[in-house]
């Protein structure tokens, strides 16, 4: 299974944005909300479960989209189903951690 990621460092920081690949190059509308899943953002680069899970865990700031990717991230402990927002019946989850 591959997972479509960008990471950016700034201030220390790490921030991922990591989908679904198929979800690469859609835009994904619900009222007033609008995501644009732009390749820029978050396909840099494609990569297996296992350095998905290692960048889950090590980033800062995640922002994610996509059934696999949110299963993922929540099998970790990482969000919760409750915190998931759906965009077009897409799972949609911003994570700060502190």
């Amino acid at each position: 299974m591959l997972f479509s990621t960008k990471v950016i460092s700034a201030s220390g920081n790490l921030m991922l944005n990591i989908c679904d690949p198929e979800l690469v190059g859609k835009t994904l509308h619900d009222g007033n909300t609008k995501i644009k899943i732009n390749s820029n953002y978050y396909a840099e680069r494609d990569v297996d479960e296992h350095e998905a899970k290692n960048l889950l865990t090590k980033c800062n700031s995640i922002n994610m989209v996509g059934e696999k990717t949110i299963s993922l991230a929540t099998s970790l402990g990482l969000g919760s189903e409750k915190s998931v927002r759906r965009i077009e019946g897409v799972p949609f989850l911003i994570l700060f951690k502190m």
